[in-house]
Parts: structure tokens; C-alpha cells; sequence
């Protein structure tokens, strides 16, 4: 409500200085009045509005008196109840002069866009904007007013066809639950539930899960005895695969400020005692609503501390190689404003943040926007549209991998102060582009000669740049987990154990995209294994490696470091087109480039042996052009 009041006080003491006369001419009836006024400076609004209606009792055609009355009601959180006010006025004073009728044009804008009449906005801005003062036309306010109805003239023409639905029991069981987030696989939610409507109350993060059988949600519960508390546990993130949790909690015993985010892993299946995620990330004031990319590399969240722009600003820590969290930064000035940017979600694929701000051009209230990254920065963010958009408060948009639906919470409110909340979702429109889709695929990692689970690293890396898109975890006690990756063919899956052989993939030429369980077996290192050294390129009949190889040879560097006792050969595959010396010759040539790379790169040569076997070693009958493929290959055998 802080701006409303605000904009209240703007008009006394601003927009009245317009119109200095009144339209009656009862003196008592004018000090009655004068006295309202000075209640509303002391914000004593009830007694301004007995002030107010005491003058209008002496008085039935005071029509300043109605224009306050109506001006506190819509401070209160009544825009219903200030246009029947200031109606009532106009119906009984027909002749009143055009600058106070601007006034009330003024006033009736504003309660329409609080209840969401905007067609009645504009027409009444439209038809009574002449009314108003050439003055007052130059003040910010009007500017902002009449940009707002000019873009919600635009956009209440391309309504999306959503349909809102609020989610079934056993959900939606307690007085308040917000800010839903699910995991990648679309079956476990969090929300944060408490058990009143006031900050006093007790919060806690609790967890259904989705039964396929029945497609229903199961019974709430809490997360875990270690998460919540005798304290409150509030807005939380969960990164894709379940395995990191970051919450709120407030005014707890070893916070740096008023509210401060918390980290918790899980291990073996077990959440762990959550920490508070330090001073390079909280701050001394508020510090709430983290959103963790699907990796767990990057938090998101808002801030009202210093060095923004103003209100509560979105801010941003990297996770660093050392598992600590880099020093929190401002996310910039295209998206944050002077006013407040709250509840950022970064999606799944890393390059698009919603968030919700009343600082950009929108339906009223606070709205939820779309920024995505552009040239290594997120870009100028957009209005994510109407009947997303409307005249309430939309906050906490969650959508899912799968990009079916939209999560977000719904508010129930009673005389303006909130009475209830419940988890909504609606049908995401195919409309907003989410860029390339998303595979969500779940495995486990196992021992080949044992079985046993193995906990491992999974990163899938664009080969073009040797960057990491996505790095997961597999879960040290069961082996498994839930990764993501793009539907595009340019990236590697790349599964790693210290004292294992790694196990690499290529996206598209393994056909990840059609595996819905991917079992991936890693081998112990040993002398005599073998295995194929996926993504090293070469160009048609040529022996120079390609750049999109150095992913590939720089995991081989690595694992040769840290594998000091272990000697390989390097051993040059090819299909059958074409002589067998020739073939043989090529496929030498190509393993003495992949060794050459390694010593410049400093592995010492005497661990180093090549060999060219053509295509005497096919995997696949050379009978397509794919299975050709697949023969074309560099393994490395342990010495």
C-alpha cells in the first residue's frame, strides 16, 4: 500500500492546489471539511472520513468532501466503494466547475484500473483528461498515467487463452501457501505454507509429490526435521535435480540482517543441516525469494540493500569450484528500477528470468515480466501480458521444464487486507517463446563390475564452446539422477568419477534425446580397458583436430592428472571407404594429433602410445552412412 499512499497525499497536497475554491458556500460545513484535510496530513484516515461525512450531512452538495471521502477509501484498499462515493456526489451537483470534475475523472481512473475496468479507464481518462490543468499535465504522474493507459490500450487487445485453475486437495489445505517450485521432472513441489495471515505467524517449506497413477498431488508434509525449525522457513528454491535447497529465514540467531537466505544439500538421500549462505551474499537488511538456476551455478534473488536503484532491487551469486558463493551483484538497470523487483524465477535453460516489479509499464499493480539474455547480459524485459497480467498482484510464476504449466499463487483479499492464498496453475501459452525445448531425463550412475552407485559429476557442454550448459550430481547412496539438456545436436554428456575411466557422450549420435532412463556404467581404472573417446572431430580426410575437440581432450588432461601411474594408447579408428593402408595411415596420423595436443598441453610423452588400426575394428557394419560413422572414432586403451 505504500504507493497508494503516496499518490493520496500527492493529490491533497498537489493536484488540490488547482482549485482553491469551493462549490458551497456553508462555512461550518468548509471548516468540517478543512479539518478532514487535516487528519488525512496526520494519515488519520477514519477520522478524516467522519470529518468528510459530517460535512456532507450539513451540506449534500459538497462534492470536494465526496472527491477525499472517495480519495481515502481507494488509500484503504476500497475502489469499489470510492466510486460509489464519488457517484453519489456527481449524481446530486451537475454543475460542478470542469477543474474539480478533473479531479474526479483523476480519481475514477485510478479505481478502475484497481479493479481491473479497463475499458472504463480509458474511455474516462480519454473523455476528461481536457478537464485537468495544464499544470498538472506537465507532472510526472499524469505522464506515467497516460503511458499506462496507452499500453494497456495495446495489450488488452492480444489476451492470451489461459485458464486459471486452483490446485486440487489434498493442496491447498492451510490459511496461506505461496511461491510453488518443482523439480525437473515435474514431481516433486515445494511451497512455503504459514499458519495465519499475519508476519508473526509460523512458516514452514513443505513438499507433495505427484502420484502418476492416480495424477494427482499427494498429502503435504514437511520437507524435513532439519529444514524447518522452531524458526521460520520461507521462499525457497530447489535446483533441478532436488539435490541443493535455498531458503529464507528470518531474525534467525546467526543471520546478518532481517531476513538471509540458507543452503542445503542433500546427501544420500538426506537433506543436511542448512548454513547460512555468508556475507557475499546476505546483506544487513532484507535479503529473500532465491530462484537457483537448474545447475545450482547461479542464485537469483531481491534485496532492498544498499548500491541498487532503488526499492528492492533482483541481485545475483555464481557458485564458485570451491562450492562457496561469489560476492552478490546487481543485476543492472534493465531490469531493476527506482520501485521494487521481486520474485525472480530463472528458467530451466538458464537464458530467461521472469520476475515481478511495479517499476515497468504494466496492468496495475505488480506485474510479471520476461527479460532474456542477450550478448551475455538480459536484456530490456517485456510485459508478460494480459489475462497473465491483470489488475492484481501477480507474483511467484513458476513454469515447468516441460513447459505445460504455469505455477503461481492467488490472494484472497478482505477489505483489502489478506484474507487467504492458494496455489494456482494455468496452461502456459505457446505464444511466449521459451527458446529450444528441454529433455528431462533420469538415471543412475553404477559401478560396472559391482553395481554399487557411484556418485558422480554429469555435465553436458556445447562443443562449439567448450562451455557448461548444465552440471548434475548422481546421489551417492542410490546412484541416481535427473539432468536436462537441450534438443540440439552440438553437446556432450560428460559422466566423471575420480579413479573411474570417464564415460562420454554425444548427444545426438547416442540418441540421448529418445532415452527416458539413462543407465550410465562407469569402469574402475584398470590395465587392459578400453573405451571410446567420444567428440574429437576431424574434418573429411584430414588429420588436424578440430576446435569443438578441445572439451573431449581437455577431461583427457585432466583425467591423465589425476591418474599419474596410468599410460595410455591412443588408437585411430576409420570405416571402410577407401584402401586399407590408406585408412590405416589416416587413422595413425589422427592418434599422433590427439598426442601431440596432450604434450603441448603438458602430459609428459613416455605416458603416451598411438596406434592406427583403419578399420580393422568396426563397432557397426559399415553399411550406412550413420553406422560409418560411429566406426570413425578414437579410443584409448589403459596401459
Amino acid at each position: 500500500m505504500r504507493q497508494v499512499h503516496l499518490f493520496i497525499l500527492f493529490l491533497f497536497f498537489s493536484f488540490s492546489s488547482f482549485s482553491q475554491t469551493y462549490t458551497i458556500i456553508d462555512n461550518r460545513a468548509i471548516k468540517l471539511h478543512q479539518e478532514g484535510d487535516e487528519f488525512v496530513q496526520k494519515r488519520m484516515y477514519d477520522e478524516a472520513i467522519a470529518k468528510y461525512k459530517a460535512s456532507i450531512s450539513r451540506e449534500a452538495n459538497f462534492l470536494e468532501s465526496y472527491l477525499k471521502w472517495g480519495r481515502i477509501l481507494l488509500t484503504k484498499g476500497l475502489p469499489e466503494e470510492a466510486l460509489e462515493i464519488v457517484d453519489r456526489g456527481l449524481a446530486r451537483n451537475v454543475k460542478a466547475p470542469a477543474g474539480l470534475l478533473g479531479e474526479i475523472a483523476w480519481l475514477k481512473t485510478h479505481c478502475f484500473l484497481k479493479i481491473g475496468g479497463y475499458n472504463s479507464a480509458i474511455q474516462e481518462f480519454d473523455n476528461t483528461k481536457a478537464l485537468m490543468p495544464t499544470e498538472f499535465k506537465s507532472t510526472r504522474p499524469f505522464k506515467e498515467m497516460e503511458q499506462q493507459i496507452d499500453f494497456i490500450r495495446i495489450g488488452i487487445q492480444e489476451v492470451y487463452d489461459i485458464k486459471k485453475e486452483k490446485l486440487a486437495e489434498p493442496l491447498n489445505q492451510f490459511t496461506l501457501q505461496y511461491f510453488p517450485v518443482l523439480t525437473a521432472d515435474s514431481k516433486k513441489m515445494l511451497f512455503t505454507k504459514r499458519d495465519g495471515v499475519t508476519n508473526s505467524e509460523h512458516e514452514d517449506i513443505f513438499v507433495s509429490y505427484f502420484d502418476e497413477d492416480s495424477a494427482r498431488w499427494g498429502e503435504p508434509r514437511g520437507i524435513a526435521s532439519s529444514i524447518n525449525s522452531a524458526y521460520n522457513e520461507g521462499t525457497c528454491t530447489i535446483s533441478a535435480d532436488g539435490k541443493i535447497l535455498i531458503f529464507t529465514s528470518c531474525q534467525t540467531p546467526d543471520s546478518f540482517g532481517d531476513c538471509d537466505l540458507y543452503i542445503s544439500y542433500k546427501v544420500n538421500d538426506e537433506w543436511q543441516k542448512p548454513s547460512n549462505m555468508g556475507k557475499s551474499v546476505n546483506s544487513r537488511v532484507w535479503d529473500s525469494q532465491p530462484s537457483l538456476s537448474a545447475d545450482g551455478r547461479i542464485l537469483f534473488f531481491s534485496s532492498n540493500r544498499r548500491g541498487g536503484f532503488g526499492g528492492k532491487d533482483i541481485w545475483y551469486s555464481l557458485r564458485m569450484g570451491d562450492g562457496s558463493w561469489s560476492e552478490a551483484k546487481n543485476l543492472g538497470s534493465k531490469v531493476n528500477t527506482p520501485k521494487d523487483e521481486v520474485s525472480p524465477f530463472i528458467y530451466f535453460n538458464n537464458e530467461i528470468l521472469f520476475f515481478a516489479s511495479d517499476g515497468h509499464l504494466g496492468f496495475g499493480g505488480i506485474d510479471l515480466f520476461i527479460s532474456r539474455v542477450e550478448g551475455g547480459e538480459f536484456g530490456k524485459p517485456v510485459n508478460l501480458g494480459y489475462p497473465i497480467n491483470d489488475h492484481q498482484d501477480q507474483l511467484a510464476l513458476f513454469i515447468t521444464a516441460q513447459r505445460d504449466f504455469a505455477y503461481y499463487t492467488e490472494t484472497i483479499l478482505n477489505d483489502g487486507n489478506q484474507e487467504r492464498s492458494f496455489l494456482y496453475k494455468f496452461r502456459f501459452p505457446e505464444q511466449i517463446d521459451l527458446g529450444e525445448k528441454l529433455m528431462v531425463t533420469a538415471g543412475k550412475v553404477l559401478n560396472k563390475n559391482t553395481g554399487e552407485p557411484v556418485e558422480a559429476k554429469l555435465s553436458l557442454v556445447d562443443l562449439a564452446t567448450d562451455s557448461t550448459m548444465y552440471q548434475f550430481q548422481s546421489d551417492g547412496r542410490t546412484g541416481d539422477f535427473t539432468m536436462l539438456y537441450p534438443k540440439k545436436s552440438a553437446s556432450g554428456l560428460y559422466v566423471e568419477k575420480k579413479g573411474f575411466i570417464p564415460k562420454i557422450y554425444n548427444v545426438d549420435r547416442d540418441s540421448l534425446q529418445n532415452q527416458e532412463n539413462l543407465n550410465v556404467e562407469l569402469t574402475p581404472v584398470a590395465a587392459g580397458e578400453e573405451f571410446t573417446f567420444e567428440n574429437i572431430f576431424f574434418d573429411f580426410d584430414k588429420d588436424e583436430l578440430k576446435p569443438e575437440s578441445s572439451t573431449s581432450l581437455n577431461r583427457l588432461i585432466l583425467f591423465m592428472d589425476e591418474n599419474p601411474n596410468v599410460n595410455i594408447n591412443i588408437i585411430g579408428h576409420t570405416d571402410n571407404v577407401g584402401s586399407e593402408s590408406y585408412n590405416k595411415g589416416l587413422s595413425s596420423r589422427r592418434a599422433n594429433s590427439v598426442k601431440q595436443f596432450l604434450i603441448k598441453k603438458g602430459v609428459n610423452e613416455s605416458r603416451l602410445y598411438t596406434e592406427g588400426l583403419g578399420s580393422d575394428k568396426p563397432v557397426a557394419p559399415n553399411d550406412s552412412s550413420l553406422n560409418r560413422a560411429l566406426n570413425r572414432r578414437i579410443t584409448i586403451s589403459i596401459l
